[in-house]
């Protein structure tokens, strides 16, 4: 999509405007391009509707220019405008940007560019985990001296300061850029590791046979592919790499993995011994976070750090000082009634298995409390969505939800969260549809007992935190 002419090293030398600058995937971009020199404005929905107004305060303290999205920040030809391949024709960024002869990217286009113009870039993909591993390595690698680039499409709670409380870039060296990389638009292909992380392989946007393609061809472009083996798909994709080191919780021949016995999961936080299989040493390992998941993401945290140079004990070590993502299992508070509300990413079946599974690993009832992303994503999983509830919750638990995101657009609208809720009955579990989000904190609110979980679920909406808050606050 892009016709941008300059190789990525002359990127800053334009001037940049960011069509949703406030997105997941956006802002880190301007952050980066920002920190390095370039002068950056942009223009978002959400800043004109009065959305999370505390993000857009911090961008204009950091030194963004914001403007409506009405097209008066596309001012020059020199101008490079980035905008979502999805973004359509009629908004007014992309009128103006074609009435000037300005030059378009879509997000991926610009990280790709940045990502392979460092000397050596490190990725993690997969269809679940991705924010997490990020986070982790980069915080290994930060900790370790090697002042890395960060691209990551969470808020990073190690980076968070007063200046920056959405820290979901860091800009360190050019040498070293760390980022998560997207199969959902086909965008991994544009990506040449020095370091291939594959999480996981598991239906999402694209059809596993497309998934299979996708990440087969990214390990056989990444100088070292570093592979989840206790997932059947990517172990099948092993073949594919022509160096690879391996991870896994479960797989007794993985290079990097536990000791048997020695894993301690708690609520909050879990410890083991990392083994090292080629020497067969032992690293103490302490992830402040729950669940087994998370265990995983830490083996890959570690098995990629390692293979970009840092000593597997090293990595093992750093990673106790890892605080963790928002919105991934993030636990907002405990309500004086006992009461616990967790804000969580999980909006396909993975990430939603992983969250539910670590939730039901410990005692209490869970509420759990699900916006679907769309209602293309909810067509396109639905029912792989309501099996996850169904069969991962309890007689006991509830998922209650409300209708999906919708800012607007000619998307079809004509199945929405009821159709979850009958699957889900269909499957055997309890669901409840009420469809404002509104509606369902009052619910909430009213039904909640002691000793619950309320899991605030869903992703693509930043007022999604601010609802927990809410919940939390009302309970108490």
């Amino acid at each position: 999509m892009t016709d941008l002419p300059e190789p990525a090293a002359d990127l800053t030398a334009r001037p940049w405007f960011f069509c949703g600058i406030g997105g997941s995937g956006m802002q880190p971009l301007a952050a980066i391009l920002k920190g390095r020199g370039a002068e950056v404005a942009g223009s978002d929905r959400s800043f004109d509707q009065g959305r999370t107004p505390e993000k857009f305060a911090a961008l204009e303290r950091q030194g963004f220019t914001l403007f409506p999205q009405d097209g008066s920040g596309i001012t020059s030809e020199e101008q490079v405008l980035v905008a979502s391949a999805a973004v359509e024709d009629s908004v007014p960024e992309v009128q103006r940007a074609k009435e000037l002869g300005v030059p378009r990217m879509t997000r991926a286009d610009l990280n790709a560019a940045l990502f392979n113009a460092s000397a050596i870039g490190i990725a993690v993909a997969g269809t679940s985990g991705k924010s997490t591993v990020t986070g982790m390595l980069g915080w290994i690698l930060e900790a370790t001296g090697h002042a890395p680039t960060i691209m990551n499409g969470a808020v990073m709670k190690n980076f968070v300061s007063e200046d920056r409380p959405f820290a979901s870039a860091v800009v360190g060296s050019d040498a070293l850029y760390v980022s998560e990389v997207d199969e959902s638009d086909g965008s991994i292909a544009q990506y040449r590791p020095g370091v291939g992380v594959l999480l996981n392989v598991s239906l999402d946007h694209k059809s596993l046979e497309e998934l299979r393609d996708l990440f087969g061809n990214y390990l056989a472009a990444s100088g070292t592919a570093v592979i989840n083996t206790d997932n059947d798909e990517a172990l099948q994709l092993l073949g594919r790499a022509d160096n690879a080191i391996t991870f896994g919780v479960e797989d007794k021949g993985a290079t990097i993995g536990i000791a048997p016995g020695s894993h301690a999961d708690g609520p909050v936080r879990q410890a083991a011994q990392v083994i090292d299989r080629r020497d067969g040493s032992t690293h103490a390992l302490i992830v402040n976070m729950p669940g087994r998941h998370n265990l995983s993401n830490a083996l890959a945290a570690i098995a990629g750090a390692h293979a970009a140079g840092v000593p597997v004990a090293d990595a093992a070590a750093a990673l106790s000082g890892f605080k963790g993502l928002a919105r991934r299992f993030d636990i907002v508070g405990v309500s004086p009634g006992g009461v616990t509300v967790i804000d969580d990413f999980g909006h396909n079946p993975e990430k939603c298995r992983a969250t539910l599974r670590t939730l039901k690993a410990h005692p209490g009832r869970v509420l759990a409390f699900f916006q679907p992303h769309g209602y293309g994503p909810l067509r396109q999983m639905g029912e792989e969505l309501a099996e996850t509830f169904a069969h991962e919750l309890g007689p006991d638990d509830l998922t209650l939800l409300c209708d999906p995101v919708y800012f607007g657009g000619t998307v079809d609208r004509s199945q929405g969260s009821e159709r979850i809720v009958d699957l889900i009955a269909k499957n055997g579990g309890r669901a409840m549809h009420i469809n404002t989000r509104e509606g369902c904190g009052d619910w909430l609110v009213a039904n909640a007992k002691p000793g619950d979980r309320i899991a605030i679920m869903g992703a693509r909406d930043d007022t999604l935190s601010l609802f927990a808050a809410e919940i939390l606050s009302r309970l108490e």
